[in-house]
């Protein structure tokens, strides 16, 4: 639950960051300011998001069958349509 209240000033720029990517990802300013304090101030003992994702690949067992076939893994990744590879 919200139940604090913060003013903060910035400047001219920086506003125009936010409010660009508010509009683009359709979340309030404030909802970007509280991601980034988020982001840069994680709760103690809790992982961020990233970090919690390189536990996992790191910690994954390997595949079936032995090492993979790099050369056709490169093949099928790059033969995949680019709608399967968000941010590509």
């Amino acid at each position: 639950m919200l139940n604090r209240r913060l003013q903060v000033l910035v400047d001219d720029e920086r506003y125009e960051r936010l409010a660009r990517e508010s509009e683009r990802i359709g979340a309030p300013v404030g909802e970007l300011v509280r991601r980034a304090i988020d982001h840069e101030f994680p709760q103690a003992g809790r992982q961020t998001e990233r970090e919690q994702a390189g536990h996992e690949l790191l910690t994954m067992p390997p595949p079936p069958g032995g090492e993979p076939d790099w050369e056709e893994q490169k093949r099928e990744m790059l033969d995949a349509p680019m709608h399967k590879w968000p941010g590509a």
